[in-house]
């Protein structure tokens, strides 16, 4: 497995080696031992599923606050998205600033994302489905989201009218949440 260092600490992408030959490919999505051997050293348990019907859907932002954060590692299996982190660490040298990322069922792309950061994607096709891990269980008392259009943050999602959920166009700007994360 390549790691890549984006441009945010605590964000990477990962790249599995793909093993191709006449009947198809075989990769190793995950790899306790692997990943820590390059900093990433997360303990997760619980696997998550995405299905989103069309393109120009929106998810997120998402987060849990502490005591429940989670760090994340997404793909995409079916289609294509844009997925995207945001640093939402009051004191980080890039609060607010974010990471937008390719992830296709072709690419076979990895995002991690640490504790400390929003997460959301927008569909570049029909049909998409991601699966993630997480290394929090899914707390509804801790889930929070922040606008996917914050004008503080200007994530250039690609897209016009997305499609929304009602809780994410309803969400609050970062500056309205409740964000416990300090750097």
């Amino acid at each position: 497995m390549k790691v890549i260092n984006t441009a945010i600490e605590g964000i990477c992408i990962i790249e599995p080696q793909v093993f191709e030959d006449p009947r198809g490919w075989f990769m190793e999505t995950y790899s306790k031992e692997k990943l820590a051997k390059q900093g990433i050293d997360a303990d997760f348990i619980q696997d998550n599923h995405s299905f989103s019907a069309n393109r120009g859907t929106i998810r997120g932002l998402h987060f849990q606050i502490n005591p429940k954060a989670q760090a994340k590692l997404v793909r995409c299996t079916r289609g294509r998205i844009l997925d995207v982190a945001v640093d939402i660490r009051k004191g980080s040298p890039t609060y607010k600033k974010w990471v937008s990322v390719e992830l296709s069922e072709e690419n076979k792309r990895q995002l991690f994302i640490s504790k400390g950061f929003a997460h959301g994607f927008v569909t570049l096709t029909d049909n998409v489905e991601i699966q993630y891990k997480v290394d929090e269980y899914y707390s509804p008392e801790n889930d929070r989201s922040i606008r996917f259009d914050d004008p503080e943050i200007n994530i250039d999602w690609g897209i016009e009218n997305p499609i929304l959920s009602e809780k994410d166009m309803n969400a609050p700007l970062l500056k309205d949440s409740d964000s416990n994360f300090v750097y």
